[in-house]
């Protein structure tokens, strides 16, 4: 694991870089005091490390050392070159990052991100984390929300001539989210090409590959995996998120039973990013009850 970057505005934050399995290149913010306690950040399919940014900051604070990772293939990580972006590339990934830190983290994973934790703790022989964040996913998931982000993603292979129409884009997917005035954020999620239109930023495999993530889920898998967990573990649903129902969380609740529920109002399926103090809070203050 190597280090870089000076810290721009409290809390600290810097970039961290950790190999995963084979040695593939994943990139990070990390934020806080890296002799604290860890928590790692990993967000959903097709989004970046910096849907952490609030999250990770407020985390660092409260005393955590937050790593807010890229997963393969997305952002700044290295791309995968057999084009592997299964659930089982990434739980690995997922393990490898652990074994870096030297201590069981906390792990809060969205969407993708969120089933990679789940697999990466349930199929371990011993816990590899102290607790696990589930945001807005479970095994049982609706069909019509995985279509919708789907075809958000593969909508604009020639990508966008102007960071304008990318923020079109994004609120037409999100129309409960008031679009912002000031759309030069957006550059952090989009990379530019060759011919000088903005592309999202990452792996046209990890949507359209042959171990892309979505071919590789399973859910009676995940839910066998849900049903080994040992650690704290926290959902946290967005109310009206069209991917995780009300019946599916409940139905991941009685699969765990220790499990805490939060469920965020005015929140769809990018919680994190639609209410993210609310978010924030519920994560930090489950996170603060840890033994």
């Amino acid at each position: 694991m190597r280090a870089s970057g000076e810290p721009s505005s409290p809390p600290a934050s810097r970039a961290v870089t950790f190999a995963g399995r084979d040695g593939i290149r994943l990139e990070s913010d990390a934020y806080g005091d890296p002799t604290a306690r860890p928590v790692v950040l990993l967000h959903g399919g097709g989004q970046t490390r910096h849907a952490w940014g609030g999250t990770a900051a407020a985390l660092a604070r409260a005393g955590w050392y937050a790593v807010a990772l890229d997963l393969r293939g997305h952002g700044d990580s290295e791309w995968a070159d057999d084009g592997d972006y299964s659930v089982d590339a990434l739980a690995a990934d997922l393990r490898c990052v652990v074994a870096a830190l030297g201590t069981p983290p906390a792990v809060v994973g969205a969407s993708l991100g969120g089933i990679t934790a789940l697999v990466a703790e349930g199929e371990s022989p011993t816990p590899i984390t102290c607790a696990i964040v589930l945001v807005d996913v479970a095994p049982r998931v609706e069909q019509l929300g995985v279509h919708r982000i789907i075809s958000f993603m593969t909508g604009k292979p020639e990508g966008f001539a102007t960071l304008e129409e990318a923020a079109d884009a994004v609120a037409a997917y999100n129309p409960h989210r008031p679009r912002p005035k000031d759309v030069s954020g957006l550059r952090k999620n989009l990379r530019k090409g060759s011919d000088g239109r903005y592309r999202w930023h990452w792996d046209p495999a990890v949507i359209s590959g042959g171990r892309r993530p979505n071919a590789t889920q399973n859910p009676e898998r995940q839910e066998d995996a849900a049903r080994r967990l040992r650690v704290p573990t926290l959902l946290v649903r967005g109310r009206v998120s069209d991917l995780l129902s009300e019946r599916g969380a409940q139905a991941f609740l009685a699969l765990v039973p220790h499990a805490r529920y939060a469920d965020v109002s005015g929140a769809g399926h990018m919680v994190a990013g639609d209410r993210n103090d609310a978010f924030t809070r519920a994560v930090v203050d489950f996170l603060a009850g840890l033994p």
